[in-house]
């Protein structure tokens, strides 16, 4: 539940923070949110370590969003762009 967790964490800091927790309220239940496995732990760390080489440390929970991203050839949708520096995802911006 990392995705909705950061995205919790922002409608916190909003100021439409009841309408947006609303409607969080009714599209978590729709969706079928991926689980991190095993392989996705493979991904994490293949991800940290590369970013540490190259000296550009992301956020923990923004590493595990990348790892999954990476397993799953999902493309990453933030305005977060230190996912740019993460190889084999693509970032979708709004």
């Amino acid at each position: 539940m990392i995705v909705p967790g950061e995205y919790l964490y922002g409608v916190r800091q909003s100021r439409h923070q009841a309408r947006y927790e609303q409607w969080m309220g009714e599209v978590l239940p729709l969706l079928d949110l991926l689980a991190v496995e095993e392989e996705t732990a493979r991904h994490y760390a293949g991800i940290r370590h590369e970013l540490k080489a190259a000296g550009l440390p992301i956020p923990s929970n923004d590493l595990w969003i990348a790892a999954l991203a990476r397993q799953h050839r999902l493309p990453v949708v933030s305005r977060d762009r230190h996912f740019e520096a993460v190889k084999g995802i693509r970032l979708l911006t709004w």
